[in-house]
């Protein structure tokens, strides 16, 4: 396996002395991140620019005699004026499910409600004639913003479920302090990319949503690694608690840098190839996979060897608790 090391086994780089500078700055990151939710929040009245998955709004069914082309499509739209449409093929490819920002809809009674809807209908035909290929609108209905809060708050479940279940695995695989580093530097990764997207106001929807889970997965993996060859560490060499988790930063670079290379070429691929209705997914991944990365390096480790935190022998032999000679060794 030495061609597939890109830094030597034995390397020595100190990332240990760049701890405190690290989780400073992540700390910062974390605060800028959860400022710009909040801003947004009071400027908008929600953390994220919702996409229609969250917000509501009008649906329409198209049919085409012949596939069309999506991009093509939503181009059509923005140029008729319905910014942000989401579009998708689904059936036979000759039909398009559009989804449509809220204009009005959903507080008119039903002729009003009857109306609004042709008059979408008949907009988005215009906006979509091709000569060759016309279109034929199978149904258009205005979807409340009800079941977009209900998927909202299922995904905050879902987060909160995948984090306690870190803490209790990471607790009976490793020791509590190792569980609650992972966790914090977990937690750490989805709020810095969450609030890549606060920031930037790019659309968040469920592909984003299900992004940040990845996200989740991906960044205790990592950390899981790096965990593991410190705990074999610790209980064979003969070391201080920083030279040990140093030591096993620079075993597993190797392993952690290749992973993510090849998991971000995976992404970057889905960001350029896999069409507009993927895009914020992958972004969501490919943040994710560089903070995962440095966090797991920059954050997990070092948080080892800081405050209540800190590993020792003691932690992860439990004979040496009972074995003065034993405890007194570093």
């Amino acid at each position: 396996m030495k061609p597939f090391n890109v830094f030597p086994y034995d390397s020595r780089i100190p990332f240990m002395r760049m701890g405190g500078f690290s989780i400073a700055l992540s700390v910062l990151l974390v605060l800028v991140s959860l400022g710009a939710m909040a801003y947004n929040t009071v400027r908008d009245g929600s953390p994220f620019n919702f996409a229609l998955d969250f917000t509501g709004g009008m649906v329409s069914e198209i049919r085409f005699d012949k596939p069309v082309d999506v991009d093509d499509v939503r181009a059509r739209l923005d140029a008729a004026g319905f910014d942000g449409a989401q579009v998708q093929t689904f059936g036979s490819g000759n039909d398009l499910l559009i989804r449509l920002r809220p204009d009005g809809g959903g507080t008119a009674d039903g002729a009003e409600q009857s109306e609004l809807n042709d008059r979408t209908a008949r907009e988005v035909t215009d906006a979509l004639a091709y000569p060759d290929n016309p279109g034929r609108v199978m149904r258009t209905e205005f979807v409340g913003p009800q079941v977009g809060r209900d998927l909202a708050l299922n995904g905050m479940w879902a987060i909160i479920f995948v984090v306690v279940g870190f803490l209790i695995y990471i607790s009976m695989r490793f020791e509590r302090k190792f569980a609650i580093a992972a966790v914090l530097t977990s937690l750490h990764d989805i709020i810095v990319v969450a609030g890549w997207f606060a920031l930037t106001g790019r659309e968040f929807d469920l592909t984003v949503l299900a992004g940040l889970l990845s996200v989740l997965g991906f960044s205790i993996n990592d950390t899981i690694v790096v965990f593991d060859r410190i705990r074999e560490n610790f209980r064979g060499m003969r070391a201080s608690p920083t030279e040990i988790i140093n030591a096993s930063i620079n075993q597993t670079l190797s392993r952690t840098v290749i992973t993510s290379v090849v998991s971000l070429l995976t992404m970057l691929a889905l960001y350029f190839y896999g069409g507009g209705s993927l895009a914020g997914m992958a972004e969501a991944m490919i943040m994710g996979v560089i903070f995962g990365t440095l966090s797991s390096i920059f954050v997990a480790a070092p948080l080892l060897d800081r405050g209540a935190l800190k590993v020792t022998k003691q932690d992860l032999m439990p004979k040496a608790r009972d074995d003065a000679e034993l405890a007194r060794r570093p």
